[in-house]
């Protein structure tokens, strides 16, 4: 049996499926980069449907009413993303309003875990600052498997359980050390504490430190099960800090995402509603670049117009990605990995 990354990647890049490509796109790139490409592939959009179709770009936009149409929708729409980002705060704001007594018990319960912490990682006071406190905690799960390495080197063990422990106790280290050095100077808000926090992939680590200790109970000595047991409560602790500042990041994200809304909304509505009263495609006879200028105008002004709604698309997108990735708390693996750990241990 083997526990390194081959089972199970540590990166959540080595983890997901597909073109890393899109995970960029996905996760790491500036949500305003996100936007422009969005608002690109709908002005281009457009441009080409209205530039390839058979009837002239002007004899369709004087067939009927469709401009006056298309930005009366557009107006609505956007009064009603407007709604929608009342709605968010409400749902932010949901989260820090109740009575006292509610409030009591959260300080309480954040306090509790923070002595866990600071008992587990051999502190006076648990770090303060989201990132730091991640990392002290990542970086005590790398001291607990160095100790459990010692415990091990010290030990007559069989050569097949050596070298097991040996391969998932040098796993836990270089991951955690990796993750360590992410995290060194990380600011929360920022998407790269989440990122680093993910690149962690303690639920594999948690599930085979806890197998190695049912399957060879009888074999460890008691130095080394109690070394692995405290990694494996180290680790348990992971997951609930990591969940509290993942929900954390996505209220901030929801907050960023409600006030960015509201800058755009304005411009996009003066877009929408000059477009409505003024725009008059017939005004507009003359070609730029085998184009029709009436066409050019449309697309820029039906991209600006839905500017706030590929600003909501380009938030969105990053939360659902990370949503999906960690639905799951503790040792429990949602994607597809190698099961030969279950094979050599049944």
């Amino acid at each position: 049996m083997t526990t390194d990354s081959g089972e199970s990647s540590d990166t959540m890049r080595g983890r997901a499926a597909g073109d890393t490509r899109l995970l960029w796109f996905l996760l790491d790139a500036d949500r305003w980069i996100v936007t422009a490409l969005l608002s690109g592939v709908l002005f281009f959009g457009v441009l080409a449907a209205g530039h390839l179709h058979p009837t002239p770009a002007m004899t369709l936009l004087t067939r009927g009413d469709p401009v006056e149409t298309l930005f009366q929708a557009l107006i609505t729409g956007t009064i009603t993303a407007v709604t929608l980002v009342l709605t968010l705060n409400q749902l932010v704001l949901s989260q820090e309003l109740g009575a006292v007594g509610d409030q009591r018990e959260r300080m309480d319960g954040s306090m509790q875990f923070r002595a866990d912490v600071a008992d587990a990682i051999d502190t006076p006071v648990s770090p303060a600052e989201p990132s730091a406190f991640l990392r002290s905690l990542v970086r005590g799960t790398a001291e607990r498997a160095e100790n459990a390495q010692n415990a091990a080197e010290g030990a007559a063990l069989d050569d097949d359980l050596s070298a097991l422990l040996s391969n998932y106790l040098a796993d836990v280290t270089s991951n955690a050390d990796r993750v360590t050095d992410q995290l060194d100077g990380g600011t929360f808000g920022e998407f790269d504490v989440v990122k680093a926090a993910l690149n962690y992939n303690y639920s594999w680590k948690l599930y085979a430190g806890r197998r190695i200790r049912e399957a060879y109970a009888d074999e460890l000595t008691d130095e080394v099960d109690d070394s692995l047991a405290e990694l494996v409560e180290t680790l348990e602790l992971f997951g609930p800090a990591r969940e509290h500042f993942k929900t954390l990041y996505f209220q901030w994200e929801l907050s960023d995402l409600s006030q960015t809304l509201l800058y755009v909304a304005i411009p996009a509505l003066t877009v929408a509603i000059t477009s409505l009263l003024f725009l008059d495609v017939q005004d507009f006879v003359g070609v730029t670049a085998g184009v029709s200028d009436a066409l050019w105008l449309l697309a820029v002004t039906v991209t600006g117009s839905l500017l706030p709604f590929t600003v909501l698309i380009s938030y969105v997108l990053r939360i659902v990605t990370i949503t999906k990735r960690t639905l799951a708390i503790g040792p429990f693996i949602l994607r597809e990995t190698n099961r030969s750990v279950d094979v050599d241990w049944e």
